[in-house]
C-alpha cells in the first residue's frame, strides 16, 4: 500500500472517532477522499470534505490548527521512516465536476456542438 493511502486510512479513522477537541469540529462528519504525498514523503496534502459540504473553509482551518496533534496520532499508528507534515485542503472536485457539467449543458456550448455537426 502506498504511503498516502496509509495516511488517508488512519486520518479517516481518527476523524471518524471524533478524537479532536476543537469546537469547530464537534459533530461534523469529515471524509478524506485522497492524500497526496510530495516525492520526498515529507508533506501530505490531505483533501477533506465535510458531509454535506457545509462550512468547508471553517473546518479546514480547524483541522490545520490541529495538524500537529493529528500528525502525532497518525505517527503512533504507522511505522514510517519520516512522518509527513499534514496540510488540510478542501476537496472541491465534486463542485468542479458539477460546474463543468453545467457549462457543457449551457445553451452556448450546445449551440457550438450542434453547429459542428
Amino acid at each position: 500500500m502506498r504511503v498516502g493511502e496509509l495516511v488517508r486510512k488512519e486520518l479517516s479513522d481518527i476523524l471518524t472517532r471524533g478524537q479532536l477537541a476543537d469546537p469547530d469540529l464537534d459533530g461534523v462528519i469529515i471524509t478524506v477522499p485522497e492524500v497526496r504525498m510530495t516525492p520526498d514523503l515529507r508533506l501530505a496534502s490531505c483533501l477533506v470534505m465535510p458531509l454535506g459540504g457545509a462550512h468547508g473553509e471553517r473546518i479546514v482551518k480547524a483541522l490545520n490548527r490541529s495538524a500537529k496533534y493529528i500528525r502525532g496520532q497518525v505517527s503512533r499508528r504507522l511505522t514510517l521512516k519520516y512522518m509527513p507534515d499534514l496540510r488540510f485542503v478542501l476537496d472541491t472536485r465534486f463542485d468542479d465536476d458539477d460546474r463543468i457539467g453545467h457549462l457543457l449543458h449551457s445553451p452556448d456550448v450546445q449551440r457550438d456542438i450542434e453547429s459542428d455537426d
